[in-house]
Protein backbone atom coordinates (compact mmCIF):
# COMPACT_ATOMS: atom_id res chain seq x y z
CA UNK A 1 0.00 0.00 0.00
CA UNK A 2 1.12 3.53 -0.49
CA UNK A 3 1.53 5.73 2.02
CA UNK A 4 -1.15 8.64 2.15
CA UNK A 5 0.16 11.94 1.65
CA UNK A 6 -1.52 15.16 3.23
CA UNK A 7 -2.64 16.73 0.42
CA UNK A 8 -3.62 21.07 -0.14
CA UNK A 9 -7.07 20.78 -0.04
CA UNK A 10 -9.86 19.13 1.72
CA UNK A 11 -13.17 18.29 0.44
CA UNK A 12 -14.88 21.59 1.00
CA UNK A 13 -18.00 20.48 -0.76
CA UNK A 14 -18.85 18.33 2.26
CA UNK A 15 -17.33 20.96 4.57
CA UNK A 16 -20.20 23.27 2.70
CA UNK A 17 -23.02 20.52 2.76
CA UNK A 18 -22.42 20.10 6.40
CA UNK A 19 -22.31 23.77 7.29
CA UNK A 20 -25.77 24.50 5.02
CA UNK A 21 -27.69 21.33 6.80
CA UNK A 22 -26.60 22.53 10.26
CA UNK A 23 -28.08 26.30 9.95
CA UNK A 24 -31.33 24.58 7.68
CA UNK A 25 -31.41 22.13 10.63
CA UNK A 26 -31.52 25.32 13.54
CA UNK A 27 -33.87 26.61 11.73
CA UNK A 28 -36.38 23.93 11.51
CA UNK A 29 -35.23 22.94 15.16
CA UNK A 30 -36.78 26.74 15.91
CA UNK A 31 -39.81 26.03 14.01
CA UNK A 32 -40.62 22.94 15.58
CA UNK A 33 -40.16 23.77 19.26
CA UNK A 34 -40.85 27.53 19.95
CA UNK A 35 -44.20 26.49 20.98
CA UNK A 36 -43.13 23.70 23.34
CA UNK A 37 -40.57 25.99 24.75
CA UNK A 38 -42.51 29.01 25.65
CA UNK A 39 -44.53 26.44 27.46
CA UNK A 40 -42.17 24.51 29.38
CA UNK A 41 -39.52 27.15 30.11
CA UNK A 42 -41.11 30.79 29.18
CA UNK A 43 -38.78 31.28 26.13
CA UNK A 44 -39.42 30.32 22.57
CA UNK A 45 -35.79 30.72 22.50
CA UNK A 46 -34.80 28.13 24.92
CA UNK A 47 -34.20 25.05 22.61
CA UNK A 48 -32.28 26.85 19.70
CA UNK A 49 -30.77 28.48 22.54
CA UNK A 50 -29.27 25.44 23.63
CA UNK A 51 -28.60 23.65 20.64
CA UNK A 52 -27.08 26.89 18.79
CA UNK A 53 -24.64 26.29 21.85
CA UNK A 54 -23.64 22.26 20.72
CA UNK A 55 -23.55 23.78 17.31
CA UNK A 56 -20.46 26.06 18.35
CA UNK A 57 -19.03 23.15 19.98
CA UNK A 58 -19.51 20.86 16.97
CA UNK A 59 -17.42 23.24 14.71
CA UNK A 60 -15.23 22.90 17.69
CA UNK A 61 -15.01 19.17 17.07
CA UNK A 62 -14.81 19.10 13.67
CA UNK A 63 -12.24 21.62 13.56
CA UNK A 64 -10.15 19.22 16.08
CA UNK A 65 -10.83 16.48 14.21
CA UNK A 66 -9.75 17.74 10.55
CA UNK A 67 -6.25 18.34 12.48
CA UNK A 68 -5.70 15.26 14.20
CA UNK A 69 -3.39 12.34 13.11
CA UNK A 70 -6.47 9.79 13.04
CA UNK A 71 -4.02 7.12 13.31
CA UNK A 72 -2.90 7.91 16.93
CA UNK A 73 -6.66 9.07 18.04
CA UNK A 74 -7.15 5.38 17.21
CA UNK A 75 -4.46 3.98 18.82
CA UNK A 76 -6.25 4.51 21.75
CA UNK A 77 -9.35 3.77 21.15
CA UNK A 78 -9.54 0.64 22.56
CA UNK A 79 -8.94 2.13 26.27
CA UNK A 80 -11.58 5.05 25.22
CA UNK A 81 -14.39 2.31 24.50
CA UNK A 82 -13.72 0.88 28.61
CA UNK A 83 -13.87 4.28 29.91
CA UNK A 84 -16.89 4.84 27.74
CA UNK A 85 -18.29 1.13 29.22
CA UNK A 86 -18.03 2.98 32.48
CA UNK A 87 -20.67 5.58 31.76
CA UNK A 88 -22.60 3.41 30.51
CA UNK A 89 -22.59 1.42 33.90
CA UNK A 90 -22.97 5.07 35.98
CA UNK A 91 -25.93 6.07 34.21
CA UNK A 92 -27.86 4.03 36.26
CA UNK A 93 -26.83 5.91 38.84
CA UNK A 94 -28.50 8.76 37.81
CA UNK A 95 -32.22 9.74 37.90
CA UNK A 96 -34.30 8.39 35.02
CA UNK A 97 -35.75 10.64 32.63
CA UNK A 98 -39.26 9.46 30.88
CA UNK A 99 -38.43 6.38 32.17
CA UNK A 100 -34.77 6.01 31.13
CA UNK A 101 -31.08 6.15 32.38
CA UNK A 102 -29.25 7.17 29.07
CA UNK A 103 -27.89 10.29 30.47
CA UNK A 104 -24.92 11.15 32.41
CA UNK A 105 -25.44 14.29 34.43
CA UNK A 106 -22.36 16.66 34.74
CA UNK A 107 -22.76 19.70 36.28
CA UNK A 108 -25.52 21.38 34.02
CA UNK A 109 -24.43 19.21 31.02
CA UNK A 110 -25.65 15.95 29.94
CA UNK A 111 -23.68 13.23 27.82
CA UNK A 112 -25.69 10.10 26.61
CA UNK A 113 -22.66 8.00 26.57
CA UNK A 114 -24.14 5.44 23.92
CA UNK A 115 -23.68 8.10 21.11
CA UNK A 116 -20.04 8.10 21.86
CA UNK A 117 -19.71 4.42 22.15
CA UNK A 118 -21.00 4.53 18.82
CA UNK A 119 -18.41 6.99 17.01
CA UNK A 120 -15.68 4.92 19.02
CA UNK A 121 -16.54 1.39 18.10
CA UNK A 122 -16.28 2.55 14.36
CA UNK A 123 -12.89 3.83 15.02
CA UNK A 124 -11.67 1.10 17.15
CA UNK A 125 -13.21 -1.17 14.48
CA UNK A 126 -11.15 0.36 11.85
CA UNK A 127 -8.14 0.14 13.47
CA UNK A 128 -8.20 -3.26 14.78
CA UNK A 129 -9.41 -5.10 11.48
CA UNK A 130 -6.84 -3.27 9.36
CA UNK A 131 -3.96 -4.89 11.66
CA UNK A 132 -2.65 -7.16 8.88
CA UNK A 133 -2.28 -9.84 11.84
CA UNK A 134 -5.85 -10.06 12.03
CA UNK A 135 -6.93 -12.73 10.03
CA UNK A 136 -10.92 -11.46 9.81
CA UNK A 137 -11.58 -14.74 8.05
CA UNK A 138 -11.50 -16.63 11.44
CA UNK A 139 -14.50 -17.01 13.47
CA UNK A 140 -12.87 -17.01 16.63
CA UNK A 141 -10.90 -13.68 15.72
CA UNK A 142 -14.60 -12.24 15.18
CA UNK A 143 -15.68 -13.28 18.38
CA UNK A 144 -12.83 -12.25 20.43
CA UNK A 145 -12.36 -9.62 21.00
CA UNK A 146 -15.23 -8.16 19.20
CA UNK A 147 -18.25 -9.68 20.07
CA UNK A 148 -17.18 -9.25 23.87
CA UNK A 149 -16.84 -5.44 23.91
CA UNK A 150 -19.61 -4.87 21.51
CA UNK A 151 -21.79 -6.92 23.16
CA UNK A 152 -21.36 -5.55 26.53
CA UNK A 153 -21.81 -2.29 25.50
CA UNK A 154 -25.48 -3.60 24.13
CA UNK A 155 -26.85 -5.73 27.10
CA UNK A 156 -25.86 -1.93 28.91
CA UNK A 157 -27.94 0.00 26.71
CA UNK A 158 -30.73 -2.71 26.27
CA UNK A 159 -31.42 -2.33 30.17
CA UNK A 160 -31.07 1.71 30.08
CA UNK A 161 -33.93 0.86 27.73
CA UNK A 162 -32.67 1.91 24.47
CA UNK A 163 -33.68 -0.40 21.76
CA UNK A 164 -33.05 1.92 19.14
CA UNK A 165 -29.33 2.95 19.82
CA UNK A 166 -28.76 -1.38 20.50
CA UNK A 167 -30.01 -1.92 16.46
CA UNK A 168 -27.81 1.25 15.42
CA UNK A 169 -24.34 -0.17 17.16
CA UNK A 170 -25.32 -3.25 15.63
CA UNK A 171 -25.87 -3.05 12.00
CA UNK A 172 -23.19 -0.33 12.41
CA UNK A 173 -20.70 -3.38 13.59
CA UNK A 174 -21.67 -5.97 10.95
CA UNK A 175 -21.86 -3.39 8.07
CA UNK A 176 -17.66 -2.77 8.91
CA UNK A 177 -17.17 -6.50 9.37
CA UNK A 178 -18.23 -6.91 5.80
CA UNK A 179 -16.74 -4.13 4.25
CA UNK A 180 -13.54 -5.42 5.97
CA UNK A 181 -14.22 -8.67 4.86
CA UNK A 182 -15.69 -11.20 7.19
CA UNK A 183 -17.65 -14.01 5.68
CA UNK A 184 -21.41 -13.58 5.60
CA UNK A 185 -21.62 -16.86 7.63
CA UNK A 186 -19.63 -15.77 10.66
CA UNK A 187 -21.63 -12.45 11.16
CA UNK A 188 -24.93 -14.50 10.67
CA UNK A 189 -23.42 -16.62 13.92
CA UNK A 190 -21.99 -13.55 15.65
CA UNK A 191 -26.03 -12.22 14.90
CA UNK A 192 -28.10 -14.81 16.22
CA UNK A 193 -27.12 -14.57 19.98
CA UNK A 194 -28.33 -10.92 20.33
CA UNK A 195 -31.49 -11.76 17.99
CA UNK A 196 -32.34 -14.44 20.47
CA UNK A 197 -31.58 -12.10 23.17
CA UNK A 198 -33.98 -9.39 21.75
CA UNK A 199 -36.87 -11.54 20.92
CA UNK A 200 -36.79 -13.36 24.54
CA UNK A 201 -36.98 -9.91 25.79
CA UNK A 202 -39.38 -8.49 23.69
CA UNK A 203 -42.02 -11.56 24.02
CA UNK A 204 -41.30 -13.23 26.99
CA UNK A 205 -40.48 -10.44 28.93
CA UNK A 206 -42.57 -8.03 27.39
CA UNK A 207 -40.17 -5.43 26.75
CA UNK A 208 -41.08 -3.13 23.87
CA UNK A 209 -43.73 -5.73 23.14
CA UNK A 210 -46.60 -3.05 22.70
CA UNK A 211 -44.49 -1.09 20.23
CA UNK A 212 -43.67 -3.98 18.32
CA UNK A 213 -47.26 -5.19 17.95
CA UNK A 214 -48.25 -1.98 16.86
CA UNK A 215 -45.32 -1.71 14.37
CA UNK A 216 -47.21 -4.55 12.64
CA UNK A 217 -50.31 -3.19 12.57
CA UNK A 218 -49.16 0.15 11.71
CA UNK A 219 -47.42 -1.78 8.38
CA UNK A 220 -50.89 -2.41 7.14
CA UNK A 221 -52.45 0.83 8.04
CA UNK A 222 -50.45 3.54 9.93
CA UNK A 223 -53.61 5.14 11.32
CA UNK A 224 -54.29 2.02 13.44
CA UNK A 225 -50.86 2.32 14.63
CA UNK A 226 -49.82 3.41 18.24
CA UNK A 227 -50.49 7.07 18.96
CA UNK A 228 -46.82 8.21 18.17
CA UNK A 229 -47.01 6.43 14.83
CA UNK A 230 -50.71 7.80 13.75
CA UNK A 231 -49.75 11.70 14.86
CA UNK A 232 -46.72 11.49 12.79
CA UNK A 233 -48.82 10.01 9.81
CA UNK A 234 -51.61 12.74 10.48
CA UNK A 235 -48.96 15.04 10.18
CA UNK A 236 -46.50 13.96 7.15
CA UNK A 237 -50.18 13.92 5.32
CA UNK A 238 -51.35 17.42 6.35
CA UNK A 239 -48.08 19.05 4.87
CA UNK A 240 -49.02 18.32 1.64
CA UNK A 241 -46.72 19.21 -1.30
CA UNK A 242 -45.60 22.65 -0.48
CA UNK A 243 -46.54 22.78 3.47
CA UNK A 244 -47.97 25.02 5.63
CA UNK A 245 -45.27 27.29 6.17
CA UNK A 246 -42.51 27.76 8.55
CA UNK A 247 -43.95 27.90 11.76
CA UNK A 248 -47.39 27.78 10.95
CA UNK A 249 -47.41 23.51 11.39
CA UNK A 250 -50.38 22.53 13.88
CA UNK A 251 -49.29 19.28 15.00
CA UNK A 252 -46.19 20.26 16.96
CA UNK A 253 -49.46 21.92 19.32
CA UNK A 254 -49.24 19.10 21.91
CA UNK A 255 -50.62 16.32 19.20
CA UNK A 256 -47.26 14.90 18.17
CA UNK A 257 -45.06 13.72 20.41
CA UNK A 258 -41.60 15.03 20.62
CA UNK A 259 -41.61 17.62 17.78
CA UNK A 260 -38.26 18.62 17.80
CA UNK A 261 -36.27 15.62 18.47
CA UNK A 262 -37.52 12.18 17.58
CA UNK A 263 -40.13 13.20 14.98
CA UNK A 264 -38.77 16.42 14.22
CA UNK A 265 -38.82 15.18 10.45
CA UNK A 266 -42.55 14.44 10.29
CA UNK A 267 -42.95 17.86 12.24
CA UNK A 268 -40.94 19.22 9.23
CA UNK A 269 -42.83 17.99 6.85
CA UNK A 270 -45.86 19.44 7.56
CA UNK A 271 -44.61 22.98 7.88
CA UNK A 272 -42.10 22.66 4.43
CA UNK A 273 -43.99 20.15 2.37
CA UNK A 274 -43.07 17.24 0.32
CA UNK A 275 -40.39 19.24 -1.53
CA UNK A 276 -39.20 20.60 1.63
CA UNK A 277 -38.75 17.03 2.45
CA UNK A 278 -37.20 16.42 -0.28
CA UNK A 279 -34.51 18.95 -0.18
CA UNK A 280 -33.89 18.17 3.26
CA UNK A 281 -33.03 14.25 2.71
CA UNK A 282 -31.42 15.68 -0.58
CA UNK A 283 -28.86 17.41 2.17
CA UNK A 284 -28.55 14.16 4.28
CA UNK A 285 -27.77 11.66 1.07
CA UNK A 286 -25.05 15.21 -0.08
CA UNK A 287 -23.14 13.88 2.92
CA UNK A 288 -23.05 10.92 2.46
CA UNK A 289 -22.08 10.61 -1.08
CA UNK A 290 -19.54 12.91 -0.30
CA UNK A 291 -18.34 10.92 2.33
CA UNK A 292 -18.38 7.51 0.76
CA UNK A 293 -16.41 9.05 -2.10
CA UNK A 294 -13.80 10.18 0.45
CA UNK A 295 -13.74 6.51 1.47
CA UNK A 296 -12.90 4.97 -1.93
CA UNK A 297 -10.60 7.18 -2.85
CA UNK A 298 -8.40 6.31 0.61
CA UNK A 299 -5.14 4.00 -0.35
CA UNK A 300 -4.94 2.13 2.33
CA UNK A 301 -7.30 -0.08 4.46
CA UNK A 302 -7.73 1.71 7.79
CA UNK A 303 -8.87 4.57 6.08
CA UNK A 304 -11.16 3.31 4.10
CA UNK A 305 -12.73 1.27 6.89
CA UNK A 306 -13.11 4.33 8.75
CA UNK A 307 -14.41 6.65 6.51
CA UNK A 308 -16.59 4.01 5.36
CA UNK A 309 -17.82 3.26 8.95
CA UNK A 310 -18.94 6.96 9.71
CA UNK A 311 -20.91 6.75 6.50
CA UNK A 312 -22.78 4.00 7.81
CA UNK A 313 -22.92 5.03 10.84
CA UNK A 314 -25.04 8.36 9.77
CA UNK A 315 -26.77 6.15 7.21
CA UNK A 316 -28.06 4.08 9.56
CA UNK A 317 -29.22 6.37 11.96
CA UNK A 318 -31.23 8.52 9.29
CA UNK A 319 -32.47 5.37 7.83
CA UNK A 320 -33.82 4.20 11.03
CA UNK A 321 -35.69 7.69 12.14
CA UNK A 322 -37.02 8.29 8.81
CA UNK A 323 -38.42 5.09 8.94
CA UNK A 324 -39.78 4.82 11.95
CA UNK A 325 -41.07 8.58 10.77
CA UNK A 326 -42.92 6.84 7.77
CA UNK A 327 -44.10 3.79 9.90
CA UNK A 328 -41.90 1.20 7.98
CA UNK A 329 -39.55 0.54 11.30
CA UNK A 330 -41.23 0.31 14.79
CA UNK A 331 -40.64 3.67 17.16
CA UNK A 332 -36.89 3.10 18.74
CA UNK A 333 -36.72 6.77 20.09
CA UNK A 334 -33.86 7.65 17.61
CA UNK A 335 -32.54 11.07 16.43
CA UNK A 336 -32.28 12.17 13.20
CA UNK A 337 -28.74 13.53 12.64
CA UNK A 338 -27.90 17.83 12.61
CA UNK A 339 -31.69 17.92 13.12
CA UNK A 340 -33.11 16.76 16.10
CA UNK A 341 -32.64 18.32 19.63
CA UNK A 342 -29.52 17.03 21.33
CA UNK A 343 -26.30 18.04 21.68
CA UNK A 344 -25.07 14.29 22.21
CA UNK A 345 -26.55 13.38 18.36
CA UNK A 346 -25.25 16.52 16.97
CA UNK A 347 -21.53 16.67 18.48
CA UNK A 348 -20.88 13.16 17.56
CA UNK A 349 -22.61 13.35 14.18
CA UNK A 350 -20.41 16.47 13.93
CA UNK A 351 -17.82 14.43 15.03
CA UNK A 352 -18.01 11.79 11.95
CA UNK A 353 -18.11 14.99 9.40
CA UNK A 354 -14.68 16.14 10.89
CA UNK A 355 -13.12 12.80 10.22
CA UNK A 356 -14.09 12.72 6.68
CA UNK A 357 -12.88 15.73 6.27
CA UNK A 358 -9.74 14.76 7.84
CA UNK A 359 -9.31 12.06 5.54
CA UNK A 360 -10.35 13.93 2.38
CA UNK A 361 -6.94 15.75 2.65
CA UNK A 362 -5.09 12.46 2.11
CA UNK A 363 -4.21 11.08 -1.12
CA UNK A 364 -2.29 8.33 -2.25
Amino acid sequence: MKKFQAKARYDDRLLYGYLLTLVVGLVMLYSTSSIIAESRFGSHLFFLRQQFIWALLSLVVVYVLWRLDLKKVAFFSAPALLLVLVMLSLVYLMPARNGSHRWLMVGPFTVQPSELFKWLMVIYLAFSLSNPKRNIADLKQILFPYVLIIGLALGLILFEPDLGSCIVILISALGIFFLAGARLKHLLTAVIPPAVMATFFVFVVGYKKDRILDYFTAVIDPLRGSYQVRQAALTLGSGGLLGTGLGEGRQKLFFLPYPHTDFIFAATGEEIGLLGLVVVMGLLFFLLLRGWKIAVAQSDRFGFLLAAGMVWLLFVNIAINIGVVTALLPVTGLALPFFSYGGSSLIVSSAAIGVLLNLSRRSA
